[in-house]
């Protein structure tokens, strides 16, 4: 199949496609403590795939000095985890980003490297999505919103107002809990369904396989 002749939806296009479906709220899980970080790490340690993001409270003030990440997004295809920061988790968190062997996907990955080497911790076998539509004649980054829409035809909603809302908040309302999921839940998705395509470069595939993620046999 000949992906080049896909031109990415329109925006008008995409608001008639069907809604994107989200983790229900019993699978994501908000864990702002180490006793909880110690009840998921066998199941966050041994998954080979990660989707990844993280949110930080905005900055408005001209030199004011960002402190994020204050929030951590990982997500298997099953359950999102969503770290609120603090200096204990960032150390139970550090071996899993330095874990050659579990592959981390997601998008706009290069300002988290930035922030994650001001907390001493290296960010390892991360993959950044934006740049694997080539095959679609698509030689410039492409945003989650477009990914979900040119391989899945769905409707990836971005809240502008909620994207910059207070991150480093104690209690996250429901709309950040559900947002910041998705951020982290999409990126798997789109990596199963780009391996599923052999739309990947052959080093990443091969190191898929390697790890025991295989495509799968359908769409989503």
């Amino acid at each position: 199949m000949d992906h080049s002749i896909q031109p990415v939806p329109s925006k008008e296009q995409i608001l008639t496609f069907p809604r994107f479906k989200n983790l229900s709220l019993e699978n994501i899980v908000v864990i702002n403590s180490l006793q909880q970080c110690k009840s998921i790490e066998n199941t966050l340690k041994t998954a080979p795939l990660l989707g990844f993001d993280t949110e930080s409270k905005p900055t408005f003030s001209k030199g004011e000095v960002q402190t994020g990440p204050h929030l951590i997004q990982l997500a298997t295809r099953e359950k999102a985890y969503l770290f609120q920061v603090s200096t204990e988790i960032l150390v139970f968190l550090k071996p899993v980003f330095e874990n050659k062997d579990q592959i981390k996907v997601g998008f706009g990955l290069k300002n988290d490297a930035h922030l994650f080497r001001k907390k001493d911790i290296e960010l390892n076998n991360i993959i950044e999505l934006s740049k694997s539509f080539s095959s679609f004649g698509l030689n410039n980054p492409v945003g989650i919103k477009n990914a979900m829409a040119l391989l899945f035809q769905i409707n990836f909603p971005k809240s502008k107002s909620i994207s910059t809302s207070n991150w480093a908040r104690k209690t996250l309302t429901q709309q950040q809990i559900e947002y910041a999921a998705a951020d982290a839940y999409a990126p798997v998705l789109i990596f199963e369904e780009l391996l599923r395509l052999g739309l990947l470069s052959k080093t990443i595939e091969n190191n898929a396989l390697k790890l025991g993620i295989h495509p799968n046999k359908s769409n989503n």
